[in-house]
């Protein structure tokens, strides 16, 4: 192994703290944090770069208070951001107290990774930390990056340092590994750029998030294509061929099952929301419909065209929900990323809308229903249900209770309050949500593409079999793990080699031909922006050549001149302010000395 190999592998350089130093230091930093804000701030002016509340002090009194444990601080830090949270959420009374001190906690923790050098800042980020929880148990291992993950801390995770970090484990630079203890690590891909086309030729990077994308992409983009082609299959209901299952259903359904699979294998509370509810609908819709199918399949000739038909009608259903999917597919891409957000929060928010719809829904319901009975001319719930869905989409049918004045007020009062209060209420949540997304979009994005990178990685396998080769593994893989567990990653990465050659050789020749032939110093030099800015010859830089034989200068001003003049915009206007009053209480006491020095004694 070469030193730069050696060194790319050793940047764990201890064990981690143990779980109790860790909640004492979380405790300690709490401590500290409730000294600081003692009242409530708004939390603007707590982010504000240049306030006055975090200041270069401040940080330096958290970084001394973490002692030698200061790899561990943004960990700590952002533990005691979620406390505080927790704390925000229960006592309503002190909610924005508390909620100035979880930002606090937050910029703390981005400040100190920013002041860190390069070669800490992976192992504070990505380095797998344990804290008591508030009920004694300890905490499931995590890094700094998931838990601003899941607590969304957008003020963290829009960090530069965070986003580079982010992207290493996008694009693969960073990698995750098992110690002698199976404890996970992330560490550097000391291979991607050295080597040839064999020694890229790795199974394991099917892992890559940006690859897995890829792949994900083609993957649903075939699945359109063998719905679409599946779909029209009733057009030839007729043909006598076409009475069993066709070559595009068996692909649909396969594909289908492994879907499936991989939404139930890997479901997590961390990773629930509205596209997840889609895809179960997706799901479910594509089971009911292969049920039926299949039904139609062993039924009776006079039934066997029913339930044909019936599977296909509940397939063409299926239609809006696969090509929704198509949003969280190209999620990756920042345009379809932030209309994603937006949607989302305001589906989130309307949650409102449709609690109180609900509630008057089934009180009107309920009402009608009676209404109808009382007049002898009791009807089915459903046809109640659609005059009053009709009613809510403006299409109300007024005659429908011309001979019930009591029903017919009643409608009114249903259409009065859903089509001029409910919808209006709708209206003010969505334009809420949405200037809430639009004002921070840039923040929200990087939060959101953090999430969605992490949570590919997160997954608790070792190889990692995209959709719908997923099947293979649950068929001729996993079965044989209890039997051959010594020879089990063996036949993991011929099974991988062989199932997926073409797209690993495509990756192998991309990461040969398109890569830098040395991360180390890219790396390394990533804060060479702010390096040269203190460079001497950068300041003051000489002229060469012809330029210099007619006497040409470029620095007859020195650098030190030119920036005498400028504003300090590392403090607030109130710090400067502040400052020159203390000079001038200064000067003013030196002046009164001399005066009373000139004054006679008596």
């Amino acid at each position: 192994m070469d030193h730069e190999s050696s060194f790319l592998l050793s940047i764990h350089p201890r064990k981690p703290a143990s779980p109790e130093n860790l909640t004492k230091l979380i405790r300690r930093l709490r401590a500290l944090t409730l000294r600081l804000l003692p009242v409530e701030v708004d939390v603007k002016v707590i982010n504000d770069p240049t306030n006055r509340i975090i200041t270069p002090q401040v940080v330096s009194a958290y970084v001394n208070a973490a002692g030698d444990f200061y790899n561990e601080l943004p960990y700590c830090l952002l533990r005691a951001h979620a406390e505080f949270i927790w704390d925000a959420n229960h006592n309503p009374a002190n909610y924005g107290e508390n909620l100035g001190r979880a930002t606090a906690c937050e910029v703390l923790a981005r400040r100190i990774i920013h002041q860190s050098s390069p070669d800490r800042m992976i192992p504070m980020m990505t380095t797998l930390y344990r804290c008591k929880e508030a009920d004694g148990d300890i905490s499931v291992a995590s890094t700094a990056l998931e838990v601003a993950i899941d607590n969304h801390c957008t003020i963290f995770l829009s960090s530069s340092e965070s986003q580079d970090v982010v992207n290493w484990l996008w694009n693969g630079e960073l990698v995750q590994t098992f110690d002698n203890e199976d404890n996970i690590q992330y560490v550097p891909y000391h291979e991607m750029r050295h080597g040839d086309f064999w020694t890229h030729l790795n199974p394991a990077r099917m892992s890559v998030p940006r690859y897995q994308n890829y792949f994900r992409i083609i993957v649903w983009l075939f699945f359109l294509v063998v719905y679409s082609q599946a779909v029209r299959e009733p057009l030839e209901r007729l043909d006598p061929v076409h009475a069993s299952l066709d070559g595009w259903e068996y692909v649909l359904y396969v594909m289908a099952l492994a879907f499936w699979y991989k939404l139930f294998r890997f479901a997590s509370y961390r990773a629930f929301g509205f596209w997840s509810v889609v895809a179960f609908i997706t799901d479910a819709l594509l089971l009911t419909a292969f049920s039926l199918r299949m039904s139609g399949l062993f039924a009776t000739s006079s039934q066997a065209e029913y339930y044909r038909f019936k599977g296909f009608q509940v397939l063409s259903f299926v239609a809006p929900f696969i090509w929704m999917k198509l949003v969280t597919v190209f999620d990756g891409y920042k345009y379809i990323g932030t209309m994603q957000l937006c949607i989302s929060r305001m589906l989130r928010e309307s949650g409102i809308f449709f609690a109180l719809l609900s509630v008057l829904g089934a009180g009107f319901l309920q009402g009608l229903y009676a209404l109808e009975a009382a007049d002898g001319t009791s009807e089915e719930a459903f046809k109640v249900i659609n005059i009053l869905v009709q009613g809510l989409l403006q299409s109300p049918d007024y005659g429908r209770f011309s001979s019930s004045p009591f029903g017919l007020t009643l409608f009114y009062f249903w259409n009065l309050v859903t089509g001029i209060i409910l919808l209006n209420i709708l209206i003010s949540l969505f334009a809420s949500a949405y200037s809430e997304i639009v004002t921070d979009v840039e923040a929200e994005y990087m939060s959101f593409f953090a999430e969605k990178t992490v949570l590919m990685i997160r997954a608790p396998d070792s190889y990692v079999y995209p959709a719908p080769f997923n099947l293979i593994e649950m068929v001729l893989v996993a079965p044989f793990e209890p039997f051959i567990h010594d020879s089990y990653a063996k036949l993991n990465r011929v099974v991988m080699n062989v199932v997926f050659f073409i797209p690993l050789a495509v990756i192998a020749l991309y990461e040969v031909s398109f890569m830098d032939k040395s991360w180390l110093v890219s790396w390394l030099r990533s804060g060479l922006d702010e390096g040269e800015a203190d460079d001497p010859v950068t300041r003051d830089p000489l002229v060469e050549g012809p330029d210099a034989e007619r006497g040409l200068q470029i620095s007859k001003v020195k650098f030190s001149e030119l920036v005498k003049h400028f504003p300090n915009t590392q403090q607030s206007n109130e710090t400067v302010i502040l400052n020159e009053i203390q000079n001038l209480q200064g000067k003013l006491h030196i002046l009164l000395d001399r005066i009373e020095k000139l004054q006679p004694s008596s």
